[in-house]
């Protein structure tokens, strides 16, 4: 049975889909094929329901649920750190009302989070590995980081404005939710238990057998060197990617609440996990 798996060309996405991508693990009748597209991209598609398994920010599941649900591992969560907004000058996080700010899509987490930090801004989309440069050359006041912008922006003479994962966590006291993996429904209830017990044995693979999985991983590292990489893996693949816990479900569904309570999706959700 072929199964197509969508996700991110980083190298948080490559470790944890290591053992399904190189063969490490016996996957029975399942036949999985990797295709990688940037999150927004996977984001659109998914309103379409074109891949059986996609990676997709928490903010776009409100949006593809009727058509997904999401798989109990493969989390990505900041624990009090997150996507970051960065300037060319230190302002003050307040300052950043009404600025022109670089964002990597309208779907992803990191905007979502933005908009209930700051509501008052013009977001600009732009392609995430292109921000950090529109902000240098001062195209646009500011910048909305996700990956591994987030630990080299200051290599860039960029000043951080404020993290929006530890801004997250003096509100609510929990990691912020960015992005999960989602099984489509029409799979049926039998396929989904089986795709969701390899896909966690995948994760606790690559987190087994940390060298080679990184080893691997590197090559969309996007020029981080290896230590640094492994640092940026260790913050999105760890405990709470093999299964979010009470913790990271009360995370999730809090996010969805506060961003229909703010008027940013269009009806409440109910995050449904495939258990």
């Amino acid at each position: 049975m072929e199964i197509q798996i969508a996700h991110s060309p980083d190298s948080d996405d490559a470790f944890m889909f290591y053992a399904l991508a190189k063969d490490k693990l016996p996957t029975g009748k399942f036949h999985f094929t990797h295709t990688l597209q940037d999150i927004e991209t996977l984001n659109r598609k998914a309103l379409r329901g074109e891949y059986e398994i996609t990676a997709i920010s928490f903010h776009a599941y409100a949006f593809i649920a009727d058509k997904y649900m999401l798989l109990p591992s493969g989390a990505s969560m900041g624990d009090r750190y997150g996507p970051l907004v960065v300037a060319r000058e230190a302002w003050r996080p307040e300052e950043l009302a009404g600025k022109e700010i670089a964002i990597p899509g309208t779907m992803t987490s990191a905007y979502l989070a933005l908009k209930l930090f700051q509501p008052d801004f013009q977001a600009v989309v732009i392609p995430f590995d292109q921000i950090m440069d529109a902000v240098q050359i001062g195209s646009v006041d500011a910048g909305l980081l996700i990956h591994e912008g987030q630990l080299t922006y200051s290599d860039h003479n960029l000043h951080k404005i404020v993290d929006l994962g530890e801004w997250w966590h003096q509100l609510t006291e929990l990691p912020l939710p960015l992005g999960g993996n989602v099984v489509r429904r029409d799979l049926g209830l039998e396929n989904i238990k089986e795709i969701s017990r390899l896909l966690r044995e995948s994760i606790q693979y690559a987190l087994t057998h940390r060298q080679d999985a990184l080893n691997y991983a590197m090559q969309y590292a996007g020029g981080l060197d290896i230590e640094t990489a492994d640092r940026f893996v260790g913050m999105y693949v760890n405990e709470r990617t093999l299964d979010y816990g009470a913790e990271g479900r009360r995370a999730v569904q809090l996010f969805f609440d506060k961003a229909y309570q703010a008027k940013l999706i269009p009806s409440p959700i109910r995050a449904e996990f495939a258990d």
